[in-house]
């Protein structure tokens, strides 16, 4: 009973250890998808920077790298708390192999000593020959082999403890190492954060006498978003009108009368698995372009620049380098492709229930009807020659209803 639940206290400690190793791993991946991420607007914020461009949009990438930054450190105060406790939890392996080692080494000891006392082979013989009788004779012999072997054994689980209190030893050393470094690159990083904050207040206090005509600027922009998005939204239900009317000719299959289940996608049985695969590849799907970083988050959030204005976002704009192709983040077919003005074109995919929006093309390589693959090219990013940023607009719905795309995307 004693043996099966060490094995059960063994097997929980292992299956801790793996979680926590996943969960370094994954904290490990969504550093390195950071540390891109910053780099590549590092790189654009040097080129507008150089082109000179409006001070407003240099606010506007900067905030985005201090936002970058400040998930770095998150990231990397995460990974700290975990190597903490896995160095906790292996110094207290360490005590443990310890004290179990000095109690091996000491019971080796004492049966050295008694094995000393009677040491002589005439000894042993004569404890075996002054037995009463031939079974009492034959108990000793046993004892006296077995008395060898629990000493053999000794030896060896003492060598074990050994080796085993050596590797925990170099593993600690190991993981302290590693967070020394971690603890490192965290103080970088805030340095360089406070470095970008102050550079940030210096460029937003040499626009402040312009404050009027930016207040001005952002609202005409976010009415102009808000048009865009009606747009969207409309087209978004005459795509599911046309995609249910295409299901009742094939399969004869009536819309629902109701105004809620007509902005509802009619699946068929090839549809819902569809369906249910874009789901269950939640946080798995790759992202609508190749490289990128996120410039403006999904929901209600206060503008970079003007903090009293609340912008809201229905999908997330993903800023990336110029000539960039857009790519489809899973298989679907082309729902619609929509000219919204001379410079943004939008590629509505269906997946099942599910629709993903790719907005802000200036080139479309893919039609209505046609079917699309997984980082199929759909297009090109256009780069908004005013402002020089190359920008994607992605959205996620189920039916009409906008999800939050950094939930679906792989390292966002």
């Amino acid at each position: 009973m004693r043996l099966i639940f060490s094995l059960f206290l063994l097997s929980l400690f292992a299956c801790n250890l793996q979680a926590q190793n996943d969960e370094q791993k994954k904290l490990e991946a969504r550093k390195a998808q950071l540390l891109k991420e910053i780099s590549l607007n590092e790189k654009l914020l040097k080129e507008q920077k150089q082109k000179e461009k409006s001070v407003v949009n240099i606010i506007v990438q900067q905030n985005a790298k201090i936002n970058l930054r400040e998930k770095l450190i998150q990231n990397n105060e995460r990974q700290a708390r975990l190597l903490s406790d896995d160095i906790y939890k292996n110094q207290l392996q360490i005590n443990k192999l310890t004290r179990e080692l000095e109690a091996l080494k000491e019971d080796y000891a004492k049966m050295i000593v008694k094995s000393y006392k009677s040491r002589s082979e005439q000894s042993r013989m004569m404890f075996i020959l002054s037995s009463k009788s031939f079974l009492q004779a034959y108990k000793r012999s046993q004892y006296m082999k077995q008395y060898a072997n629990y000493r053999k054994n000794q030896g060896e689980e003492i060598l074990l403890k050994n080796t085993e209190l050596e590797e925990k030893n170099k593993a600690l050393a190991l993981q302290k190492q590693e967070k020394e470094k971690l603890i490192s690159e965290q103080e970088r990083e805030k340095t360089s954060l406070e470095q970008e904050k102050k550079e940030q207040e210096k460029l937003v206090n040499s626009i402040k006498r312009d404050q009027k005509k930016i207040t001005a600027d952002i609202k005409k922009k976010q009415a102009e978003t808000r048009e865009i998005d009606r747009k969207i939204q409309s087209l978004i239900r005459e795509a599911i009108a046309a995609a249910n009317k295409k299901t009742e000719q094939t399969t004869g299959t009536k819309t629902p009368a109701t105004a809620a289940a007509a902005n509802k996608i009619i699946l068929t049985p090839e549809g819902k698995i569809v369906s249910d695969n874009f789901k269950s590849n939640k946080g798995k799907l790759p992202w609508p372009v190749e490289k990128g970083f996120v410039s403006m988050a999904f929901g209600n959030q206060p503008h970079p620049i003007q903090k009293s204005i609340i912008v809201n976002s229905n999908g997330v704009e993903i800023t990336t380098d110029p000539g960039t192709t857009a790519r489809a983040v899973f298989d679907g077919e082309v729902m619609s492709v929509n000219v919204l003005s001379p410079i943004n074109t939008a590629v509505m995919i269906q997946h099942g229930d599910f629709i993903t929006v790719y907005q802000n093309l200036s080139k479309v390589n893919v039609r209505k009807g046609q079917k699309v693959f997984m980082k199929q090219a759909l297009g090109t990013v256009n780069t908004n020659q005013s402002t020089g940023r190359t920008t994607i607009k992605f959205n996620v719905l189920q039916n009409d209803t906008y999800h939050n795309p950094q939930a679906w995307l792989s390292n966002m």
